[in-house]
């Protein structure tokens, strides 16, 4: 059985259901009531449909691909069911992720000849980064592999002390220099750290202060030529994690973040604390950057390797 079917079974389905309720609530609910005494799809029911994409955070640009596709694929002269228009929008949704590279990939089936795989995570204050980090690391661990996590994140002292305590419960390897050392040394360090000590991992957290100012793009771009200067393969992996509760703004940090860095990845956290679960499409179109892992609960197995075709079932079905 592959990593990621071991990590997706029947608990986990559950919990993402459970996870996106209050997005499929809200999304269902609207659909219905739309389609209510329509007997064909005119300027008015797109017009509708358009304010219930967005009020889902689609985003603008990505709402109005989607309603350019359904008015492709619907005659205005031809009715369209409750049923037939989730279905429609379903279809269309998984389309788009898997244009934008968003693909069930079994993210723990590493290659082999890459060692250690290095994994650099960006994100603002308060969206979960270093959560999210502690339980990439428990699920690796989970995996088999051999983890080392790297407190980059210097200008906080809570940051580095947080990732110490999450690798003691995830009982894997911590690098750190304590507050105020430089963010690119540490980094490096954590990498010449992995080599040393024959770690398969290593995943290092980074600054997330405001992700307007110029200085801490520059780290973030420091940070990533450092790793490379010590493995030419690294980083493998550069994940950004933004905070779905956002909305609009979790749009704004991806901006930023990806004109600094080469994001490779996206984790959006806190599904289930939203009705917005649509800001997964919007983003992961906008940006054509696949969403990798999500979170819909506070366990360790609540951090999900993204499947797009169960994530927007989860958002259709009752």
């Amino acid at each position: 059985m592959s990593m990621l079917n071991r990590f997706f079974g029947k608990k986990e389905k559950e919990d993402l259901n459970k996870g996106l309720e209050k997005t499929r609530e809200s999304l269902l609910g609207r659909l219905s009531r739309l389609v209510v005494g329509k007997s064909s799809v005119d300027d008015d029911f797109l017009d509708e449909l358009e304010a219930i994409l967005m009020s889902s955070d689609v985003g603008l640009e990505t709402t109005n691909k989607i309603i350019q596709r359904v008015q492709k694929k619907v005659s205005t002269s031809k009715y369209i069911d409750a049923s037939e228009l989730n279905e429609l929008l379903r279809g269309e949704m998984v389309a788009l992720l898997a244009e934008n590279n968003t693909t069930d990939i079994d993210f723990f089936a590493l290659p082999k000849e890459v060692k250690p795989y290095v994994i650099l995570v960006v994100g603002v204050n308060g969206v979960g980064k270093t959560t999210s980090i502690g339980k990439l690391a428990f699920q690796f661990k989970e995996a088999g592999f051999k983890v080392v996590l790297g407190a980059a994140d210097t200008f906080r002292a809570a940051a580095v002390d947080q990732l110490k305590i999450w690798s003691e419960r995830v009982s894997c390897h911590f690098y750190g220099k304590g507050m105020n050392a430089d963010p690119a040394a540490v980094a490096y360090e954590t990498v010449q750290y992995a080599i040393e000590n024959d770690c398969d991992i290593a995943i290092i957290d980074t600054a997330g202060r405001l992700h307007t100012k110029v200085n801490l793009m520059n780290e973030l771009s420091k940070i990533k030529r450092s790793v490379t200067k010590k493995l030419s393969s690294a980083p493998n992996e550069v994940i950004l994690v933004l905070d779905a509760t956002t909305g609009q703004n979790a749009f704004e940090q991806a901006k930023h973040f990806t004109a600094a860095t080469d994001v490779s990845g996206l984790i959006l956290t806190k599904l289930d604390g939203t009705a917005k679960g649509g800001v997964a499409i919007g983003i992961s179109d906008q940006f054509k950057i696949p969403i990798r892992f999500i979170g819909v609960g506070e366990g360790m197995h609540q951090l999900q390797v993204f499947r797009k075709r169960d994530y927007v079932d989860a958002i259709f079905d009752k």
